[in-house]
């Protein structure tokens, strides 16, 4: 593996030429007073005119554009840093008022007045995020469905219409395009050192984001429009993020969060997943979480998440260039690819072999990031969807844990003693014991145990005395009722060799077994997500569809029931409601165990889909149309239960025939299972 001291840049060299050098060459001393008129606003024809064009096609020629830029950013800069704070509060805090976070630009100026390379870079990566939101609401004023990468924001014609295509080439030189300095991507993944940005280009973007407020102003009064911003995104269900016990980064003993992060800072200086270039970024992060500022710890943590990732990537792969930042002709190395199974080309991925335990690290990422139904942390950040000052600290828990284990694993040995420490410890054991939270197959799981703990509700619902239940006629106290019944004890009895011991009983197999206990014990089956293959994945989506139309019946059923019975004790029910009501007693009584098999077979089927899919695929492809079929049965279920339709007649005769499918379908599926075993 490459020495992380031995990289003095991870731009590649046009990259660094465009960020570093070339904004500089023209020595020029620029007038404010040619850009800014009296009362503060931007001229902006003085601003446009600095963006040059080739001749060939029109088109922004990005290099000469940087180059005549330069000494007008320096102009900004140095005219910002004239300022005093109350100046610059009073002179362009309302023009920031479009883009929902004033305080996020405010903040920015102080950042010109720091002398720490980290607080611009934080300050550049926070100010382009909320930009982008800000333009994206723009954009909903003359369009639908706003562009999701910055890069086809600022080209689209819906913006151009209101601030001028002019104005919108003059952002394009900063952000968006890769042909630009694209300062945004070149941050939010990790690819700048601190010291690679320079500050008057923080202070540039600050000045052109006032300007636009100007012209927005102008454009609304002219429109009569009203700006309508976004909601942010909320995180919910935070303790199902919980990776890393917060006891064991936040507690009242504040001299424990302290000594972990000491700690983290004296191990990312031995780390070989630590480029040298980034370390004041990974020391800017501890310090900030320790400030309490949530938000900014996580978005100087991730990218430097994705260049150790990337340095691992680039090293086992054998293609030490991808550590560099691409060209407007490539694609930048970033966390989809370096997760993914395969490389471009091909062949296998070798970044899971060097971690040793893929299923955490990748799980965990996976999770946090990429997931649909996850957090998706950095794309939330990273496109301005949160609102910074309330982030959760719940979630910089995880992420500040999940660094501290990486920087551990990839420590030298005569880092033992810290990896060891008693404070340090919890967190690997924690890391150690991961599994998938957000995958399709964990959400599955998490389905099952939520529909099954909502039928075990049933025998609680309130009944009529059970002398006045209707007997429903060809299912209860007949031969035929007790075939069924009896159906469903030999599946149980034939699925009996896939599940743990002794937990059916002779007496009673249906209720010994199709229990929520006996559910929660397959669901903590360990069971790989980790690249799942298609044909995996078009199964558990079809699972996950029967789960939920399973959960829809039972709240149908305990919502009926309870309206039913308030109107039964009130006498407002007429004949027909009455009679409906009883055989919706009775019907109940035996669709419960049916639901109940149904979660079961779900269930066995996680635990091994994915040996039956690789094993067997025409016989997949068949179990896939029966599990098609049984969808479409509870699909019918929901709407027979449904408080407009009450048709249990139908339901049962419905349900008799489904449990037969099943049981002709078991002996097959059983034969797969075996061989998957």
């Amino acid at each position: 593996m490459a020495l992380p001291d031995s990289i003095t840049t991870c731009l590649s060299q046009p990259v660094h030429y465009a960020i570093c050098k070339l904004g500089f060459e023209k020595k020029d001393t620029y007038n404010i007073d040619n850009i800014l008129s009296g009362n503060g606003e931007v001229c902006w024809p003085a601003v446009t005119e600095h963006v040059c064009y080739l001749e060939s096609d029109q088109s922004v020629d990005y290099i000469k554009s940087i180059r005549s830029l330069g000494p007008v950013c320096e102009s900004v800069n140095s005219y910002f840093k004239s300022l005093t704070k109350e100046q610059f509060v009073i002179q362009y805090a309302s023009w920031f008022h479009w883009t929902n976070c004033t305080e996020v630009f405010l903040k920015a100026f102080d950042v010109l007045q720091s002398t720490q390379a980290t607080e611009v870079a934080l300050g550049l990566m926070k100010l382009t995020s909320c930009l982008e939101r800000a333009l994206g609401d723009v954009y909903l004023l003359k369009g639908n469905d706003c562009p999701f990468l910055l890069r086809d924001l600022l080209a689209s014609e819906q913006l151009a219409n209101v601030f001028g295509q002019a104005v919108m080439n003059v952002l394009r030189v900063f952000i968006g395009s890769p042909r630009g300095l694209n300062l945004r991507n070149v941050l939010w993944h990790g690819f700048a050192s601190p010291q690679e940005i320079p500050a008057k280009y923080c202070a540039m973007l600050l000045f052109l984001t006032a300007g636009l407020g100007q012209l927005l102003q102008t454009y609304l009064l002219q429109t009569k429009g009203v700006l309508v911003h976004r909601p942010y995104v909320i995180f919910i269900s935070l303790e199902e993020l919980d990776a890393f016990p917060g006891k064991h980064l936040t507690t009242s003993i504040f001299f424990i969060i302290l000594e972990i992060l000491s700690i983290a800072e004296e191990l990312v200086k031995h780390s070989s997943f630590v480029l040298k270039i980034m370390l004041p970024f990974w020391i800017a992060a501890f310090t900030a979480f320790k400030q309490s500022r949530y938000a900014d710890s996580v978005i100087l943590l991730l990218p430097q998440l994705e260049t150790g990732l990337r340095l691992l990537f680039t090293t086992t792969n054998k293609c030490p260039n991808r550590l560099l930042t691409a060209e407007s002709s490539a694609l930048y190395t970033t966390f989809d690819e370096m997760l993914a199974k395969h490389l471009d080309n091909e062949e296998v991925n070798q970044l899971p072999v060097v971690l040793e335990e893929p299923a955490m690290e990748s799980d965990f990422l996976w999770d946090f990031l990429n997931h649909q139904e996850g957090p998706r942390i950095r794309d939330h950040l990273s496109h301005g969807e949160v609102n910074l000052e309330t982030f959760p600290r719940e979630i910089a828990n995880q992420i500040v844990g999940f660094a501290i284990t990486i920087l551990c694993k990839f420590s030298d040995e005569d880092m033992f003693s810290l990896k060891e420490h008693m404070v340090i410890k919890p967190l690997m054991n924690c890391a150690s014991c991961y599994q998938a939270r957000f995958h399709p197959i964990s959400r599955l799981k998490k389905q099952v145990l939520e529909c099954m703990r909502s039928i075990h509700l049933w025998p609680e619902l309130a009944t009529v005395p059970e002398e006045q239940e209707q007997k429903i006629e060809g299912l209860e106290g007949n031969a035929e009722a007790n075939t069924l019944i009896l159906m469903i004890s030999e599946i149980i009895s034939q699925l009996q060799h896939y599940m743990p011991q002794n937990c059916c009983s002779s007496d009673d197999p249906i209720n010994s077994v199709l229990t929520e206990r006996l559910l929660v014990e397959l669901c903590d089956t360990r069971i790989c997500t980790l690249y799942s293959p298609r044909p995996v994945l078009e199964v558990v989506v079809v699972l996950r569809k029967i789960s939920a139309q399973c959960h829809q019946v039972s709240q149908q059923v305990i919502a009926g029931a309870g309206l039913r019975h308030t109107q039964w004790l009130n006498k407002t029910l007429r004949s027909r409601q009455r009679h409906n009501y009883r055989r919706m007693l009775s019907s109940v009584k035996f669709l419960s165990p049916v639901l109940r098999l149904i979660l079961l077979l779900i269930t066995l089927e996680l635990v091994s889909v994915h040996s039956v899919c690789k094993k067997n695929p025409f016989d997949y492809q068949q179990y896939l149309k029966f599990l098609k079929s049984v969808l479409q049965y509870t699909e019918n279920l929901v709407t027979y239960t449904s408080p407009d339709k009450n048709k249990w007649e139908e339901t049962m005769e419905l349900t008799k025939t489904t449990l037969i499918k099943i049981k002709k379908i078991s002996d097959k599926k059983l034969m797969l299972m075996h061989l998957a075993t």
